[in-house]
């Protein structure tokens, strides 16, 4: 173990989410409420207050398929009101969104899928 506490000099950590059409999905997550900041070719960072991912112009089906991301929420019947006003199946072709519903593991949980497959869990403690 370095003598050095390396944690002390994390910045940020993000996931890298793959983008199969990189223009449709930075306007995906912009209608969702992400600021996207380009950073060069292919790559953006998507921005929620202060929390991020970068979005990559790499696609493979596998993997984007199997690929999930988890956002905990205060709020998610408010998340919800947003989402299902986006019509997002409709607009981007994606799988509908599911209505928030309790988990077994103790979450309520709204599933939606990004135009790569992502599955995204937008999720809030139960009371």
């Amino acid at each position: 173990m370095p003598t050095t506490d390396l944690t002390a000099s994390v910045i940020t950590m993000r996931p890298c989410v793959p983008a199969k059409d990189f223009g449709t999905s930075k306007r995906f997550y912009a209608d969702l409420g992400f600021e996207i900041q380009p950073l060069g070719d292919g790559i953006a960072n998507a921005r929620l207050g202060r929390h991020s991912f970068l979005l990559q112009e790499f696609f493979v089906e596998e993997l984007a398929k199997n690929f999930m991301m988890h956002l905990l929420v205060t709020n998610l019947d408010d998340w919800w009101k947003h989402i299902a006003k986006l019509d997002l199946s409709t607009k981007y072709g994606v799988q509908p969104p599911r209505a928030p519903k309790l988990e077994p593991w103790g979450l309520r949980v709204a599933y939606v899928f990004d135009p790569s497959g992502v599955l995204w869990h937008i999720a809030e403690e139960a009371n």
